[in-house]
């Protein structure tokens, strides 16, 4: 299947650098991802990334088309506010940007922020106790893993202070009766740091639904999580699994590249 282009898109490629080209080929590669692994919550989350070189503009999805439409072209440029920088035929929720817009401002560190609704990340983040060490998915997310408590629909810009104190330099946010959040220094190691978020919630509620008595990893294991992560990736993050995860998608649908 390749979705259809968008007449008004044809010369986005001509108008923006390589560099923000790439970057718009990556990140409409991590929506159509997002939406093949299931995490999608129809049109109502957000994944967004810096433009290189700048501090002040960043790409996000035009709202209203679903995770799996999504290509470089048809991505939406905007400022800290969400107001759209380019003539995009497409519309911006501005509300969707208010916890992205707020992680931007303070973590200089990350170029993309990546906030899914998924079905097991929600069930976990109702759960008192949050994520639990269950599993070695679980030990990487609980090295560096912060707690954001529900406050209503992200609408509210008094929000933002509480929300980047809670997160500080922490790259995992599980956001209480509301979703999971991740961040990275690329787009690769946010997607690829919450997938494995998200499978840590997946093993969770299916151990426990098995009723018999859990098995904990002891704290001194988490403590060596990171270490452990970047010798076993050879310190390349999540760019070591991204070659083959985007030819999972030229496979199914090479339009995300238009």
């Amino acid at each position: 299947m390749n979705t259809p282009q968008h007449p008004a898109l044809a010369t986005v490629k001509e108008r923006v650098s390589a560099e923000e080209w790439q970057t718009r080929v990556d990140l409409a590669a991590c929506y159509r991802l997002v939406a093949d692994f299931g995490w999608s919550d129809l049109v109502f989350t957000h994944i967004t990334a810096r433009v290189p070189g700048t501090d002040d503009q960043f790409l996000i999805n035009p709202y209203g088309m679903m995770f799996d439409e999504i290509t470089a072209s048809s991505l939406v440029k905007i400022d800290t506010q969400g107001n759209k920088l380019d003539d995009s035929p497409f519309p911006v929720n501005p509300a969707g940007f208010t916890i992205h817009s707020a992680i931007h401002a303070v973590r200089h560190d990350a170029q993309c922020v990546l906030h899914v609704h998924s079905i097991n990340g929600v069930a976990v983040s109702a759960q008192k106790n949050g994520l639990l060490p269950l599993s070695q998915q679980s030990i990487f997310v609980l090295s560096s893993l912060a707690y954001h408590d529900y406050e209503g629909v992200a609408l509210n810009a008094e929000e933002k202070p509480r929300l980047v104190a809670d997160f500080g330099e922490k790259t995992y946010l599980m956001l209480r009766n509301h979703g999971l959040l991740t961040v990275g220094k690329t787009i690769a190691d946010a997607f690829v740091n919450m997938y494995f978020f998200e499978a840590a919630c997946m093993i969770q509620i299916r151990a426990q639904s098995g009723g018999s008595e859990l098995i904990t990893i002891p704290p001194h294991i988490i403590a060596g999580a990171q270490a452990q992560a970047k010798e076993a990736t050879k310190s390349l993050g999540g760019m070591l699994a991204w070659p083959g995860l985007l030819r999972r998608l030229d496979r199914i649908d090479s339009s995300f590249r238009d």
